[in-house]
């Protein structure tokens, strides 16, 4: 679990030149114009041994979602200070460390003076840092930023590099303790995560989930400083829900908060053995909803794919007909066309199950955490070695590999090396002869024979002589 340095700060200060600097890629667009970034962006780095997620909170359009600076219909321009102050907003609500990025070149001006007073309720490290510091007389006068009251700035100059070590070493030093970072190791409690877009359900899924439950044990400091977590028991099962207060949490919904909890999902779901993604029935497959699976996939988390709100949906879809059923069927049907629209847009989450629900009636809430469950125990399945080497040498027989570059790839053996998630490993005579098809088969293969349904599984080629191998067995 790495810890978050959000970068705040009025536009133009120069927040995405020294992000693209920390992470080493030109991943912000760079202009001298104020409000050019519009996308959330984040990336991970590290300083003297600390591993941290760096956010351009630039990209924080709140409101409307238009351009600071646009003139609605009634000729009034956009409120700057509220898109700034609901950055620095955002920044406090979740960062570990907040970097308050001032310009060194036009010094203190009225937004900084809001931010910082905003910044100086927060209990959470704030460190300013006087950017565009590019001469001794600029680096002078960055003493009048302590007039901001929060302690001693540090001068920067994101172009240059100039300082940037300074302000990292201090990032670090206010870095959450790695320890705090590491969450408990507990095998017998299955971590699941409920992630999706803002408005879809997902606190409404909580509310059924420990509503429906007797047995509440308690609400738990998660691993992060404002992360709650909720545990019961069910079925005999020992459940924790992960970041429950990122779920509980109300806010005004707008364009920014959408694109933020996307990082807040993706931290969330680090934590957890298995993510309920909740999708809202009445406005089918969004975009982010792809970028959420995705990222759940990459994870090799466990996942369910919960499609909420089927009951308004279903009374949509009799207004549009006009109350035209031909026979219950219809409904089923109607399910299954959905079913395959979905199958289609997360195709590369092909293993997850889809269930159709309503948080606000129970609709199927018992089913999701029965599946949970079932692919929490899929996670920790051990596959016994000569089983596993069985189902390879068939798929090989079956299907040879693909040759590449004149290079027919071998596999010599296979074992499973860990559980949750399920990692295999085999030793093959060179690991560029794998082709990722071949890799999909094999893949294939082993849920044929295994199942590992709702959960992604990880497959490993290591080079390896057949002399070698001869010799270690």
């Amino acid at each position: 679990m790495k810890p978050l340095v959000a970068i705040v700060g009025r536009p133009n200060v120069g927040k995405s030149t020294f992000f693209n600097r920390m992470i080493g890629e030109r991943l912000a667009i760079v202009e001298d114009m104020p409000g050019t970034t519009r996308d959330r962006l984040y990336g991970d780095t590290d300083w003297n041994g600390r591993d941290f997620t760096l956010i351009d909170t630039g990209g924080l359009e709140l409101g409307s979602g238009l351009p600071v600076g646009h003139v609605g219909l009634n000729g009034q321009p956009g409120d700057l200070m509220d898109h700034v102050m609901s950055q620095a907003q955002l920044a406090i609500d979740e960062a570990d460390v907040i970097v308050f990025m001032v310009d060194a070149r036009s010094g203190i001006t009225a937004a900084d003076e809001d931010v910082a007073q905003k910044l100086r309720h927060t209990k959470k490290p704030v460190i300013i840092a006087a950017n565009k510091a590019d001469n001794k007389d600029r680096r002078m006068d960055a003493v009048e930023f302590y007039a901001l009251g929060l302690g001693e700035p540090i001068v920067i100059s994101s172009i240059q590099g100039v300082g940037t070590g300074d302000l990292l070493d201090r990032i670090v030093e206010e870095l959450p303790p790695a320890s705090e970072m590491e969450d408990e190791e507990d095998e017998d409690v299955i971590r699941i995560s409920i992630v999706g877009r803002p408005n879809v359900g997902k606190s409404s899924l909580l509310n059924a989930i420990t509503g429906s439950q007797r047995s509440i044990v308690s609400n738990v400091p998660g691993t992060t400083r404002d992360a709650i977590d909720t545990s019961f028991e069910f079925e005999g099962k020992k459940i924790r829900l992960v970041d429950t207060a990122g779920i509980r949490r109300r806010g005004r919904i707008g364009a920014g908060v959408e694109k933020y909890s996307v990082l807040r999902s993706e931290r969330a779901l680090e934590r957890s053995d298995v993510s309920i993604l909740m999708l809202d029935a009445t406005e089918g497959l969004a975009a982010q909803d792809t970028h959420i699976a995705g990222a759940i996939h990459e994870s090799s988390k466990g996942v369910i794919v919960v499609v909420n709100k089927w009951d308004l949906a279903q009374e949509q879809r009799k207004a549009e007909r006009e109350g035209i059923f031909a026979h219950p069927d219809d409904e089923i049907n109607s399910a299954d066309e959905y079913r395959e629209i979905l199958a289609e847009g997360l195709k590369f989450i092909p293993y997850a199950p889809i269930l159709f629900a309503s948080a606000k009636t129970g609709y199927h809430v018992k089913s999701i955490l029965d599946a949970a469950v079932k692919i929490a125990e899929m996670r920790y399945l051990r596959v016994p070695t000569a089983r596993l080497n069985e189902i390879v040498q068939d798929a090989t027989r079956r299907h040879s590999p693909t040759v590449i570059r004149h290079k027919p790839l071998k596999i010599f053996y296979a074992t499973q090396a860990r559980v949750n998630p399920p990692t295999f490993v085999f030793f093959v005579n060179d690991t560029e002869a794998v082709h990722f098809s071949y890799e999909r088969y094999l893949e294939n293969r082993l849920r044929e024979a295994f199942s590992f349904r709702g959960t992604a599984i990880r497959l490993q080629f290591r080079p390896r002589s057949k002399k070698e191998l001869d010799e270690r067995h």
